[in-house]
């Protein structure tokens, strides 16, 4: 299982990178807006900071437009990755970019098993399942992770699967247990699960036990 911080943050992306767990970095428009810098600037710094793969938004709604932009974004850094829309435009383009202009896609804003399907068909690297906009109108989106699993292993599909807007611990049990292959995940959340009471327990008590050691 693999773990991609979702955000534009600079400074959160250093922080989570160094503990030298995190494999990726998924951004957006909204989290790139929040930085107040050039689009160009921070995918530089974020692809300058993370080896492995940086997912950034294309705007364009043909395919045409797709191929283009997507074709721009890539040039940025080798790292880049273009994410795609889950139109038929955007599955027309994404077949183009991963057959012909070896440019890596992610499949953006799915939220059914047959939209997984036919992402994973038209050859895109990775593809997204966003779970918070699930759970916002009571869809049970652990069952399509899992549907979605079942499907690539079916077919033999060789899309990554990624369980994308990751906000609680069970969204992370779920789907661990579903085996996801990436989780994207905000740092706040990142480094909640480091925790637990027990160990934080635990540990202060080997410690006041150990000023009871000779010395």
């Amino acid at each position: 299982m693999k773990i991609f911080l979702d955000t534009g943050d600079i400074e959160a992306i250093k922080r989570a990178y160094g503990t030298g767990l995190i494999d990726g970095v998924t951004t957006n428009p909204s989290h790139i807006a929040r930085t107040g810098r050039k689009f160009d600037d921070v995918v530089k710094e974020i692809c300058s900071i993370v080896s492995g793969p940086v997912s950034v938004e294309a705007m364009s709604e043909t395919d045409e437009g797709l191929i283009e932009e997507a074709t721009e974004i890539a040039s940025v850094a080798s790292n880049v990755v273009v994410k795609m829309p889950m139109t038929d435009e955007g599955l027309k383009a994404v077949q183009v970019l991963e057959r012909e202009k070896k440019v890596r896609t992610n499949v953006t804003m799915v939220f059914s098993s047959t939209q997984a399907s036919l992402a994973m068909k038209a050859g895109a690297s990775f593809v997204s399942i966003v779970l918070s906009r699930l759970d916002a109108i009571a869809s049970e989106s652990d069952i399509l992770v899992e549907d979605t699993m079942l499907i690539k292993a079916n077919y033999g599909f060789k899309s990554e699967i990624i369980a994308g807007s990751v906000k609680t611990q069970n969204h992370v049990l779920s789907c661990l247990r579903a085996g996801v292959d990436i989780l994207t995940i905000p740092e706040s959340l990142f480094f909640q699960m480091f925790k637990h009471p027990l160990t934080d327990n635990g540990l202060a008590e080997f410690k006041r036990d150990w000023k009871n050691v000779p010395k």
